[in-house]
């Protein structure tokens, strides 16, 4: 190819990825679903997004992409955080389901495919990772209960790091049986490793180093990490092949759990490096599966399908949640949720090259076999999660569960209003006598250091729809706007600083401000002092005069509250909660009598 192509094939493949999960977010579907068909189609109708056409060694770009995306995967392991019956679930969702879906797709290739039984191990352990990058939205879009969601995604969390490990000891297995004339040598394989380790351990003193003895800000530490994690990937694959996946993995979960190392809370660059990674690696994964490979096992590649959804994943979920509180509906739902997502792709292409350039028969199929079935599951999950969750009755309510953090008389009084109106509410306040006084309204208090749980990249603030900061510093109203929304999949909204404030960070910062402008946090405080209450009333009715509109109940439970430069417009079934004015002061005996 020429220059000119290269640099089109280049351009080109970024656009796509990137263009591809715009897409997917506006859809509000997985970018899975946008990714594959765009870049197989990609691929089918040009020669210039074809990896091999513009990189000399795409398995190397790959094996190093893989090693990036593990490690952020490691990342978000926390064991401490697994509790009662979810750590009993996920441990043998992990433990017995692993194996179980390992032998049975182990099996299932031998039957309906032409290859030898290596092929049909490494492609059964493969189909093994599912991941929080696919798992994340189908459960955003299917929004099953708290317990069903927390299951999933820590099952999801798990299975790419240990899949990735377990795919890379099956294939230093077949590659050493297949090398050596007296089978696989035991030695060999304990030397890779050992590699894998080592190189894990040196990932981790060198992050040491520069996260907790430089004490690097954010911008360079995201940056150290990321250098270190390609660096020690690179340096384990040069000593011997695949080994860097290991080492990415066990730096990833040490740097997560050991205590000392000083993580930023917040890691918006690499997380988009991360992003962009899984996008470009699907484009090129896709591009590099001919529509020829894919014909030829179309039809057994369905069957496994059939089989995995129907079969493999409930006779895991049925194992895996027997003998505990989990109940049917929620137990069919977890055997209802298995897609596969950028970590199979990924090891697919890498390890079936690799496996075709060691001339073992067969090896070729595994990247298609494994195309079509994340393509196939994905569909499947995408398209019947909600409907599936809501016929179970796994399905959280779509009523707002909104959290009121601050406890002023008027937050309580607003609270209060709001569960008149039907809503599960919960408030959040640090001051111990506040936190008094929510109890004393019959209000439910939210547990734990709020700040500590939204500042931590692994935590997230389960059960809350949305966020409304209402306390009475203004400048900690606009931080936590902007880092709690970091651990919450609903919006987060702060009540307006008083115009003229001499807040350090609250007059410059921007998100979602509630109410009109006049109804700033003091406007609101003193309106309320004067004796200014919380009205509700059918959207049918007229406004009455000298009231404001603060929200809208949604007849289905949703809250939309009035913020600034965005309208919102009330339906006759709604119910409206107002702010009444502050009533007039009776007139005194001498101003009745007029002396």
């Amino acid at each position: 190819m020429t220059e000119d192509q290269i640099l089109l094939g280049c351009g080109l493949t970024v656009a796509l990825a990137v263009g591809s999960q715009i897409l997917a977010s506006r859809l509000r579907v997985p970018s899975l679903i946008v990714l594959l068909p765009v870049g197989f189609a990609a691929g089918a109708l040009t020669e210039v997004v074809r990896p091999a056409n513009l990189v000399p060694d795409f398995t190397a770009l790959v094996s190093l992409g893989v090693a990036v995306i593990l490690y952020d995967a490691g990342l978000g392991l926390d064991p401490q955080q697994l509790k009662g019956e979810t750590r009993s679930v996920v441990s043998r969702l992990i433990v017995l389901g692993i194996p179980i879906t390992a032998g049975a797709a182990l099996g299932l290739v031998v039957a309906l495919f032409d290859v030898p039984v290596g092929v049909a191990a490494m492609t059964g352990v493969i189909l093994v990772v599912s991941g929080p990058t696919v798992v994340g939205p189908l459960l955003d879009n299917a929004r099953p209960a708290d317990r069903v969601r927390r299951i999933l995604t820590w099952e999801g969390t798990l299975v790419d790091p240990l899949g990735g490990i377990l795919g890379a000891v099956v294939f230093h297995i077949i590659v050493r049986a297949q090398n050596s004339s007296h089978g696989f040598r035991f030695g060999g394989f304990l030397g890779s490793m050992a590699v894998g380790l080592a190189g894990g351990a040196v990932g981790v003193a060198l992050l040491w180093l520069t996260l907790r003895k430089l004490r690097l800000g954010e911008t360079l530490g995201t940056l150290a990490q990321l250098a270190t994690v390609v660096a020690v990937a690179a340096g384990c694959d040069m000593v011997l092949d695949d080994t860097g996946l290991i080492a990415a993995i066990v730096t990833g979960i040490a740097v997560s759990n050991l205590p000392g190392f000083d993580m930023p809370a917040r890691r918006p660059f690499f997380e988009t490096v991360v992003q962009l990674t899984i996008g470009l690696l699907f484009i090129s994964i896709s591009a590099s599966v001919s529509p020829k490979s894919v014909t030829a096992v179309l039809v057994p590649s369905l069957v496994l399908v059939g089989a995995l959804v129907l079969v493999v994943r409930p006779l895991v979920s049925l194992v895996a949640a027997a003998g505990t509180a989990v109940d049917g509906g929620e137990r069919a739902f977890i055997g209802w949720m298995a897609p596969r997502g950028i970590v199979a792709a990924s090891t697919a292409a890498t390890f079936s090259a690799s496996l075709a350039h060691q001339g073992l028969p067969g090896a070729d199929k595994i990247l298609p076999i494994t195309f079509l079935v994340i393509v196939g599951t994905v569909l499947v999950y995408a398209l019947t999660a909600r409907p599936v969750a809501t016929w179970l009755g796994v399905g959280a309510s779509s009523r707002s569960r909104p959290l009121l953090v601050g406890a002023s008389p008027w937050v309580i009084d607003l609270a209060q209003s709001l569960r008149a109106a039907g809503l599960e509410v919960i408030m959040w306040a640090g001051d111990p006598g506040e936190r008094e006084r929510i109890r004393a309204a019959g209000i439910e208090l939210a547990a734990g250091e709020l700040l500590a749980t939204a500042t931590d990249p692994r935590a997230r603030l389960e059960g809350v729809t949305a966020a409304l900061l209402l306390t009475d510093d203004d400048d900690l109203n606009a931080l936590a706007s902007v880092v709690v929304q970091a651990s919450l999949d609903g919006p987060v909204y702060r009540v307006g600083p008083p115009p003229g404030g001499q807040g350090i960070v609250a007059p410059f910062t921007g998100g979602r401000v509630l109410f009109a402008p006049a109804l700033v946090r003091d406007a609101l405080q003193a309106r309320h002092e004067q004796g200014a209450r919380f009205v509700l009333q059918p959207a049918a009715n007229p406004l009455p005069p000298g009231h404001e509109l603060l929200f809208v109940v949604r007849a289905d439970g949703r809250l939309e509250p009035v913020t600034r430069g965005q309208a919102t417009e009330p339906a006759k079934d709604d119910t409206l909660l107002l702010l009444g004015p502050a009533p007039h002061p009776a007139p005194s005996d001498g101003a009745r009598s007029g002396g």
